[in-house]
């Protein structure tokens, strides 16, 4: 195996989206990972702290291009980050913010979907914010309606331009009663990272209750905002004048857990996933023990295997927490291509999570997708309109192939395939990856992975 490095390439620079990955499959992954701090948090609570009138310091920071990302929007409003008290921490003084021009903030937002959180926070602090236009994975349709929606009854005016959309509040933001019309996560850490220094009482309703979302409230919390949770997804948020900073260590990443987790189903190996914690993947643990996987939950993480016998089809549905998270049913698809019998996936979150499967039909899977979802048999999630399914027949040898990452979790699952199968494959826009996963090509070696970096 020659490997390159996760920050750099043989010629010394750090590798772009175009990376790519010549990979000999069909050996068990074995070993140990860590995980730290989840995406989904971390870089919303960078976000937060522009609400501050203090530093912040935030750790548990994975070392992913999300958070070059929203780091380097930081300080283009001013904000100092740097290094914080531990390895993998941040330090973030917000005492300097001030408006950026229109060109930096989308020369430096790339792909992200992240700009669209800082309009609260730079409401309050400069009266003024601009979005340029988003991107991110094309995974289906993310409309940015809720944002919006839910910003003008806090009392922001919204301008669409050619560009993108500038916001302004030149009478200030105050309390609003706002209900989803879904509980969208994002939607959700918006109303939050707005409604804390809103003049005013604010009630969400239908809202996102991901332990991502507890943590952030944790993280307002510590800041000194008055935020409660109360049944059936109503969060009540009681407007101050002024926050502090905070010290936070950020949630661990249920998602790369997860995508861990599945590789050890998929190749048929033994991964730890250290840091992992048991509560917060109750629902993930519980299909892995129905398709015939194990896990030993420790003190310091959760021990994934296959179980002494053949992995047996199921039926999944995605759902908001506490459902199947949609970023877990990408890797599981893989590791259900080797289990016995019918597997089916219902994707009730996005319309368009399903196109990753054409590489694995490529590699020898047995995969239909309906584009309408199906209608058969009981289900514990309510139907939506714009829900698909996949039906999964297993088991099936894999074999290696020439294929492109489409987007992080569909990219991560590509990766996992290549490395079950018979062969090599060739793996291409493997950057994509670097979205979300810290240090992915060492975890790969650690883990007995055979691959170069050849591109």
């Amino acid at each position: 195996m020659t490997l390159l490095g996760d920050t750099a390439t043989a010629s010394g620079k750090k590798p772009t989206e175009g990376e790519i990955l010549s990979i000999r499959g069909g050996r068990p992954l074995s070993g140990t990972v860590e995980v730290k701090g989840a995406k989904n948090l971390v870089t919303k609570a960078m976000v937060a702290a522009l609400l501050g009138e203090e530093p912040s310091i935030l750790r548990d920071v994975p070392d992913i291009s999300d958070v070059a990302v929203v780091r380097s929007l930081l300080e283009v409003h001013g904000v100092r980050v740097a290094e914080g008290p531990e390895p993998g921490s941040l330090s973030l003084d917000p005492r300097d913010v001030e408006s950026a021009h229109m060109e930096e903030i989308d020369a430096h937002a790339g792909a992200s979907r992240i700009p669209i959180l800082f309009c609260g926070p730079l409401l309050h602090r400069l009266g003024q914010a601009f979005i340029p236009d988003l991107g991110g994975c094309r995974i289906g349709d993310r409309p940015i309606d809720f944002h919006l929606d839910a910003l003008r009854k806090f009392g922001a005016i919204v301008e669409k331009l050619p560009s993108g959309i500038r916001l302004s509040a030149p009478r200030g933001l105050h309390g609003a009663n706002i209900h989803l019309p879904y509980p969208s996560v994002g939607a959700t850490e918006q109303v939050l990272l707005t409604a804390v220094r809103a003049a005013g009482t604010t009630e969400l309703r239908n809202a996102a209750i991901e332990p991502e979302i507890m943590d952030l409230i944790g993280v307002l919390q510590k800041m000194g905002a008055i935020i409660s949770y109360e049944p059936n997804r109503v969060i009540v948020i009681e407007g101050v004048e002024r926050l502090r900073g905070y010290d936070h260590r950020a949630i661990f990443d249920r998602n790369e857990a997860a995508s861990w987790a599945c590789a050890a189903l998929a190749t048929g190996g033994e991964i730890f996933v250290g840091g992992a914690k048991q509560q917060d993947m109750l629902t993930f643990l519980n299909v892995v023990r129905k398709v015939g996987g194990d896990f030993d939950i420790r003190e310091d993480g959760i021990l994934f295997r296959r179980g002494a016998g053949d992995m047996q089809g199921t039926t999944v549905e995605t759902d908001v927490h506490p459902g199947f998270m949609t970023d877990w049913q990408q890797p599981l698809i893989v590791a259900m291509t080797q289990a016995t019998g019918r597997s089916i996936v219902h994707e009730t979150v996005y319309e368009n999570r399903f196109g990753f499967t054409q590489a694995l039909v490529q590699m020898g899977a047995d995969i239909t997708v309906y584009p309408n979802g199906l209608q058969e048999g009981p289900r514990r999630v309510p139907r939506r309109s714009l829900e698909q399914a996949a039906v999964i027949q297993g088991p099936t040898p894999l074999r290696g192939a020439d294929i492109t990452v489409p987007d992080l979790r569909g990219g991560y699952s590509h990766v996992i395939a290549a490395l079950a199968a018979e062969g090599e494959s060739v793996v291409r826009n493997i950057g994509i990856i670097r979205r979300g996963y810290a240090g992915f090509l060492d975890k790969l070696t650690a883990l007995g992975a055979d691959f170069d970096v050849i591109g």
